[in-house]
C-alpha cells in the first residue's frame, strides 16, 4: 500500500541548487533511510515531508487519512511545560485518556473521576498502552516527569522529541539523526524496538549499525540523482560498488567514442545533412557522459605529527564529584603514545568530565594528572567552535593555520585541506552561516586537524558527519600514530578504529576493557544476568470499610499475616514481571501477553492491600 508519492521535487537557496527532479515513494511497513553527503538537502526533504518546508517545484502527497510524526535535529518544545505536560499534549487520543486516569491517581478522594477514569481505560483498552509509555520513558531515562523543558538538556529534549514522536503511533515516522543524543544502552533498545515494529519509517542517521539492522531499502543522493536498494546498509554497500564500477566502465568507453567522433567533428563541412545533426546530437551525449566526474573527494590525510614522547598523560590515585554524584574514585592508569582508546557508559557517568581532566581544563578532587611535554592536544567537543558574523569558510581555518606538514617533507595549504574534507573552492568562500549542521562539523574538524596534534581527542566526533565523511575520518584514524580517545555512540566506529575500552559504569567506577564495542557486547550478553532488589510494597490507602473499635479475630489475625506474606511475594512477582519488558526480543503479542498478566497481578495486589488496611485499621484504635 503506497503511503507517500514524491514527484519531480526541487529545492534551491538563492544561487545555490540542493537538489532537482527528485521522485520516489515510500509504502507501508517499508523502513527507508536516505543516504547522502552533508549540505546536498537531506534535512530540507525531511522536513518537506513533515510539512514544514515545501518544494520549489513537484509534488509530494500522502495517502488520505496518513498520520504522520516528525523528529527534527533540533525539537520544538514549549519550555514552559513539563515533561508530562508535553507528552500528554498530542492527538493521540488514548494518551489523553491515560493523562485522566494519572489525574485521578493523584486524586484518591475523587472516587467518582476515578471510577470513570477506570472504565475509560478499560472501554478504550488503554492498559496495554500505558504500558508501554512507562516502558519507553523508562529506556529513554526520562524518570522525573514533573521536570520543566526549559531546565533539560539538548539531549533530554531529543530524548522527550522521540518518546512524544513513537508515542503518537504513527503511520509514518519521520526521523533525522535518531541516535543522536541517546548512549549505547538506549540505540540498542531503540534498534530493537523499530526492527519488531509494524512501523513505517523514512529516516537520515550516519549510524551504519542502525542502518543495517533497522532499515529493508536504502535511497541514496548521489551528484543530483538518486539509486534505490531493496536492502540493508550491507547490500547498499555491495550494489553502490557494483554500480560505480559500472559507471567508471562505460565512462572509460564513452571517452574513447568521444575522441572518435570530436575527429569526426572537426573534419564535417559547414553545410550538414539530416543525418549529421543527429550524429552531432548523439556526439553532445556522449561528450556529457564522458566528462562526468564522480566527485568523491577521497581524503588522504597524511599528517607528520610532532614526535610524542614516552610520557603521554598519567592519572594518579584520581578522584573527582559532581555534587554528590562520584563520577571517578582513586582512578589510575597511564596513557602511551600509541593508545587507542574508546570511552563508553551511560549518560551522566562522567565520560566528558573524564575528557576534561584528561586535557586538564578541569582540575581533579585528589590525585594529580600529568602531562608529557611533548603533547599537542587536538580536542574536539561537542560545543563545536564559535562563529563570527560574516566569516567564510577559509578565514576560519586561517585562524588555526595556513599549512600542515605532511610526510617526505612535503606540506598542504589551508585550502587544500577544505578540499579534501569535501569543501571545493567555491565553497570556501561561502559564509559559514551558510553552512548545514553536518558542514559546520566538517569544518571544526578540519580547524582541530590542521593543528598538527599528536593526542587527539574525540567526543562524539561522529553527530551530524554523513557516512562519506566518516568513512574518510575512520581512514585517517587507521593511519593516526599518536594517542587516540574517542567517546561515541556510533558503534561501527568504535569497532573500526579501538583498540580497548574505558566503561563507565557509574558510581566512579571505570573497567578497562580489552577489545571493541561489539566484543565488549558479547562479552556482556554471556553474563548471568543481576539479580532483581526486592522493593518494598507501597500501600496506599483506597476505600475500605471503616470498622473502628473492633478489634481482629483470631482468624483476621491469621488472615493478616498471610496477606502480608503473599503482598511481600506478589511485589517480587510483579518485579520480576516488569523486567521481561526490558527483553529486546518481544514481540507486540508478547507484550500483549506480558501486560495482561501484569494488570491481573496488580489487580491482585490492589484488592490485597484493601483488605490489609481494612483489617489494619481496626488495630489502629
Amino acid at each position: 500500500m503506497n503511503y507517500l508519492t514524491v514527484e519531480n521535487i526541487s529545492k534551491a537557496y538563492g544561487e545555490r541548487t540542493l537538489f532537482e527532479g527528485l521522485s520516489f515513494s515510500l509504502h507501508k511497513d517499508q523502513k527507508l533511510a536516505l543516504v547522502a553527503k552533508n549540505g546536498t538537502g537531506k534535512t530540507s526533504i525531511l522536513n518537506m515531508l513533515a510539512g514544514d518546508d515545501t518544494p520549489d517545484t513537484g509534488s509530494i502527497i500522502y495517502r488520505n487519512d496518513i498520520k504522520k510524526a516528525f523528529l527534527p535535529q533540533e525539537p520544538k518544545l514549549d519550555p514552559n511545560l513539563s515533561i508530562e505536560e508535553s507528552i500528554f499534549n498530542t492527538d493521540n487520543p488514548t494518551l489523553k485518556i491515560i493523562a485522566q486516569y494519572e489525574k485521578a491517581l493523584k486524586q484518591p478522594e475523587d472516587t467518582e473521576a476515578y471510577q470513570k477514569a477506570f472504565d475509560l481505560m478499560d472501554v478504550h483498552q488503554a492498559w496495554d498502552f500505558e504500558t508501554q509509555y512507562k516502558q519507553i520513558l523508562s529506556q529513554l531515562k526520562l524518570e522525573d516527569l514533573s521536570q520543566k523543558i526549559k531546565h533539560l538538556s539538548g539531549g533530554q529534549k531529543k530524548r522527550l522529541a522521540l518518546a512524544m514522536a513513537l508515542l503518537q503511533k504513527p503511520d509514518v515516522l519521520i526521523l533525522d539523526e535518531p541516535t543522536n543524543h541517546l548512549d549505547l544502552e538506549m540505540i540498542e533498545w531503540l534498534e530493537a524496538y523499530f526492527a519488531k515494529a509494524a512501523i513505517t519509517l523514512f529516516m537520515v542517521t550516519h549510524d551504519r549499525y542502525f542502518l543495517e539492522r533497522v532499515c529493508n531499502e536504502i535511497l541514496e543522493l548521489d551528484q543530483g540523482q538518486l539509486y534505490s536498494y531493496k536492502g540493508n546498509y550491507s547490500y547498499y554497500l555491495e550494489q553502490r560498488d557494483a554500480r560505480i564500477e559500472r559507471e567508471t566502465v562505460e565512462t572509460g568507453k564513452a571517452k574513447q567514442l568521444y575522441k572518435k567522433e570530436l575527429d569526426w567533428m572537426r573534419r564535417q563541412p559547414k553545410a550538414r545533412t539530416t543525418k549529421s545533426k543527429s550524429r552531432i546530437d548523439d556526439f553532445k551525449t556522449i561528450k556529457q557522459l564522458a566528462k562526468k566526474r564522480r566527485d568523491d573527494h577521497e581524503v588522504q590525510l597524511e599528517l607528520n605529527m610532532e614526535r610524542l614522547g614516552n610520557k603521554v598523560v598519567e592519572f594518579h590515585n584520581v578522584s573527582k564529584r559532581l555534587g554528590d554524584k562520584v563520577l571517578l574514585d582513586k582512578f589510575n592508569y597511564t596513557f602511551k603514545n600509541d593508545e587507542r582508546v574508546g570511552i563508553i557508559g551511560k549518560n551522566g557517568t562522567g565520560k566528558s568530565t573524564f575528557l576534561n581532566l584528561f586535557t586538564q581544563t578541569d582540575t581533579p578532587d585528589q590525585g594529580k594528572v600529568i602531562v608529557g611535554s611533548t603533547v599537542k592536544y587536538g580536542y574536539y567537543t561537542q560545543k563545536g567552535i564559535t562563529i563570527k558574523p560574516q566569516q567564510k569558510v577559509i578565514e576560519v581555518v586561517r585562524e588555526f593555520g595556513d599549512y600542515i606538514p605532511l610526510k617526505k617533507g612535503r606540506q598542504i595549504s589551508a585550502q587544500q585541506l577544505l578540499e579534501r574534507f569535501l569543501f571545493d573552492r567555491k565553497k570556501q568562500y561561502d559564509f559559514v552561516e551558510k553552512l548545514s549542521g553536518g558542514e559546520r562539523k566538517r569544518l571544526y574538524l578540519c580547524t582541530v586537524l590542521i593543528q598538527n596534534p599528536n593526542v587527539l581527542i574525540l567526543d562524539e566526533p561522529t553527530n551530524d558527519l554523513d557516512i562519506v565523511t566518516l568513512n574518510v575520518l575512520e581512514s585517517f584514524l587507521l593511519d593516526f600514530p599518536g594517542c587516540l580517545l574517542v567517546v561515541s555512540h556510533d558503534r561501527y566506529f568504535m569497532d573500526k578504529i579501538t583498540d580497548h575500552l574505558f566503561v563507565f559504569k557509574g558510581a566512579g567506577v571505570v573497567e578497562d576493557f580489552p577489545g571493541n564495542y561489539s566484543d565488549y557486547r558479547a562479552y556482556e550478553s554471556s553474563q548471568p544476568a543481576p539479580q532483581a532488589a526486592e522493593a518494598p510494597v507501597k500501600k496506599e490507602k483506597t476505600n475500605w470499610r471503616e470498622d473502628a473499635g473492633s478489634k481482629l479475630s483470631y482468624n483476621e489475625q491469621k488472615e493478616l499475616k498471610s496477606i502480608e506474606s503473599k503482598l511481600s511475594t506478589l511485589a517480587f512477582d510483579k518485579k520480576a514481571l516488569e523486567a521481561k519488558f526490558n527483553s529486546p526480543d518481544l514481540t507486540q503479542e508478547d507484550i500483549n501477553t506480558l501486560s495482561l498478566e501484569l494488570q491481573e497481578l496488580i489487580n491482585d495486589i490492589e484488592l490485597k492491600e484493601e483488605r490489609w488496611f481494612e483489617l489494619s485499621s481496626k488495630l489502629e484504635d
